[in-house]
């Protein structure tokens, strides 16, 4: 059986919320060892985020499933010098060290880079941070919702025009983008070890991720382009990129950015080929001209017909479109089922999110549910060279739990 493309990988994930641990998920699905480093007690706060208001309820821990899944579970007091000395022992054997713990607080428990880099020259440190590691904002904490989704201006921007209220993001709407940007820096430096023999640190943080996504209009900002008003749905200046209601209150998206070719076949999809060469509509500059009347007239069409309907007329004919799923689409999406997009846990009917790349050849391993605190404390301990009467010992001192 294929153990994954990472297997014998060490990797030791000491963070939390969201972006970096999820980087360590992603290389234990290609079959790295990851050991998860918390706090004994209550464990990694990120484990109470289905306890706060306003998330859903469930008797599954739906967030550490997603995040810890395949890892194994160290409780280790980093405030206390003897839990410094065991993390220390695992960092000389490891292959990568991911943390996002703000740069003081690496200073005071001795696990930034300066630290740690000396024990092992071969060393992947993955540093993340919410607004980068210089300026007078370095040591500011923050989350997606802030320093990705805010800061990069994407809040403000999917505004449907200026009056309407910014749009709050969804937990880990950022993260995840993120997490796939660290865990490229550190593929990246592990091709660099493969080549010099040599570790090396490695960055990335929310703030910059943020602009990265937004960076088409960004980078229009950047050469002082002349924007356009937001205008909102109804007054959109293409009737043919946008979105519609149907009978059953679901909506879709057109996307025919081919407008010229796929118009005719649009019209006749709608059942609507008087329109094709109408006067108003015969021509791409004539529509654009009268987008609005344009909308009108699809809102009524498309409010004729359940969504289903539409799916299976539009479908085949060339046309670009999407549905706009629902959460209560998902579990049923035989799409993603087929792609391995929701894939079961081990010994278990559940499905989980999967990471969003695949290597031909090299299948992932079937994700394991997540630890309890602590659950291989003993067991990474000994594989570090620890006995059992150091083991007792680190656990009488309150460095691991």
């Amino acid at each position: 059986m294929d153990d994954g493309i990472f297997s014998g990988l060490k990797v030791l994930d000491c963070a939390s919320f969201i972006a970096a641990p999820a980087a360590a998920t992603v290389l234990s699905d290609f079959g790295a060892d990851v050991i998860k480093i918390e706090p004994p007690g209550a464990g990694d706060p990120y484990r109470n985020l289905p306890n706060l208001p306003g998330y859903p309820r469930s008797e599954h821990n739906y967030a550490w499933m997603m995040e810890s899944r395949n890892k194994r579970s160290l409780a280790l007091d980093l405030a206390k010098p003897e839990g410094q000395a065991v993390l220390r022992r695992l960092v000389a054997e490891a292959d990568v060290f991911i943390t996002n713990f703000p740069p003081p607080v690496r200073a005071r428990l001795g696990i930034a880079y300066p630290d740690l880099a000396p024990l092992n020259d071969r060393l992947i440190y993955a540093s993340f941070t919410g607004y980068g590691e210089r300026g007078e904002e370095a040591n500011k904490p923050g989350f997606d919702s802030n320093a990705w989704w805010a800061r990069s201006g994407m809040m403000d921007l999917v505004r449907a025009d200026e009056d309407t209220t910014p749009a709050r993001s969804l937990a880990g709407m950022g993260d995840h983008p993120c997490a796939m940007a660290l865990y490229g820096a550190i593929v990246t430096a592990l091709y660099k070890r493969e080549r010099s023999g040599k570790g090396s640190e490695v960055k990335s943080n929310l703030m910059a991720n943020g602009v990265w996504s937004s960076s088409v209009l960004a980078q229009a900002k950047l050469v002082g382009a002349e924007f356009q008003p937001r205008m909102p749905r109804e007054r959109a200046l293409n009737a043919v990129a946008n979105h519609y209601r149907c009978r059953d209150g679901r909506w879709l998206i057109l996307s025919l950015l081919n407008e010229e070719k796929q118009w005719p076949t649009l019209m006749r999809c709608l059942d609507r080929e008087d329109l094709t060469d109408d006067p108003r509509f015969a021509t791409k500059p004539d529509r654009h001209a009268r987008s609005i009347e344009l909308i009108g007239i699809f809102d009524g069409i498309f409010a004729t017909r359940d969504l289903a309907d539409w799916r299976k007329t539009l479908d085949g004919n060339g046309l670009v479109f999407g549905v706009v799923g629902i959460l209560d689409d998902i579990p049923n999406d035989q799409q993603m089922i087929d792609n391995d997009v929701l894939v079961p846990f081990e010994n278990n009917t559940i499905l989980t999110v999967n990471s969003p790349i695949w290597v031909e050849g090299s299948a992932k391993i079937r994700p394991r549910l997540p630890p309890a605190v602590g659950e291989h404390s003993d067991e990474v301990l000994r594989s570090a060279g620890y006995d059992n009467e150091a083991i007792r010992a680190l656990r009488a001192s309150g460095a691991v739990g």
